[in-house]
């Protein structure tokens, strides 16, 4: 088993296989009354997020205990980190009082990286910047199997913001390591020219929602990230949701047995419609439960368990 999870290009099919495969035994132990496991008694997890989140920190956090690891919150803001504290140090400080595992979210791309440098412990991404979010993208990939039942050449549609977000480049890197077939689909102005020549030997390009939609299994929408834009990529929000937003009209041209998914959190009626996204159709709210078994997971393997 790999010791850090800092990009999803980490995984071979095989360790991803194995993740997933745990996840489907820590959600079935997570039905019984006792939900905890001793499995990581004496174990300390950091969660160090220098940015806002909810659904990824609270998910790593019961992840945590549920494993019974002991789990030190860390948020950037009220910390030294708003004295001016480098990530370096905070490592230093980190790797002093014995972490096991650090799962940081930073705003910088490739922080996960530099930070498993200086900690002896596992580090985990839970978000870098515009990069990557590769446990996202593996409670994806388990929402996916645990709905069609399988992955390898499933038609994965992944639309939207693709320039800003690190859940289509680890969802683009696992699921075709996983032998999925993915399509990236947006306006040319979020889907930038290196990562359409990048990926172009593993997923196929479009500006045609319409035109993906029939053949997909999987839709994925992705929320615009209108934080991260200086500059106008669009028209304007009406235009955007005319040509890329998925309503009720456009999911009826999916095959029947095609599902709709959303990493959170949505911009409703933007990218996507609110009786879309709360259709039968939808994973919305299987994929944060998903999100806890998958964590642990990865928390149990990276930390010795077999």
């Amino acid at each position: 088993m790999i010791k850090h999870l800092r990009s999803a290009a980490d995984l071979d099919a095989a360790t991803a296989t194995l993740i997933l495969d745990t996840a489907a035994e820590m959600a079935a132990l997570s039905g019984r009354e006792v939900k905890k496991l001793p499995a990581l008694r004496g174990r300390t997890v950091v969660n160090l997020f220098y940015e806002d989140s909810t659904r990824t920190r609270i998910s790593f956090e019961a992840a945590a205990k549920r494993l019974s690891a002991d789990v030190i919150n860390f948020s950037a803001k009220g910390s030294s980190v708003s004295k001016g504290e480098s990530l370096k140090d905070t490592a230093l400080t980190l790797q002093a009082m014995g972490a096991d595992a650090v799962v940081i979210r930073h705003p910088a791309s490739g922080a996960p990286h530099r930070l498993a440098e200086w900690v002896d412990g596992s580090v985990v991404n839970a978000g870098d910047g515009t990069h990557e979010h590769p446990t996202q993208a593996l409670l994806d990939a388990y929402t996916m199997r645990s709905r069609l039942g399988r992955l390898d050449g499933l038609k994965v549609a992944i639309v939207g913001d693709v320039l800003h977000s690190r859940v289509a480049r680890s969802n683009v890197l696992l699921l075709t390591t996983l032998g999925a077939q993915v399509t990236v689909v947006g306006p040319p102005t979020l889907i930038p020219l290196d990562t359409a020549a990048a990926l172009a030997e593993k997923t196929q390009v479009s500006y045609d929602l319409d035109a993906v939609l029939p053949d997909s299994d999987v839709v994925m929408m992705l929320r615009v990230q209108t934080e991260r834009m200086q500059d106008s990529y669009f028209p304007s929000a009406r235009e955007y949701s005319r040509r890329y937003g998925l309503d009720m009209r456009r999911m009826r041209r999916l095959p029947e047995h095609a599902i709709v998914m959303h990493p959170g959190p949505m911009n409703r009626g933007m990218e996507i419609a609110p009786e879309v996204a709360d259709s039968p159709r939808s994973t919305i709210v299987e994929q944060v439960a998903n999100g806890v078994s998958v964590r642990m997971a990865v928390l149990y393997l990276l930390l010795g368990g077999k």
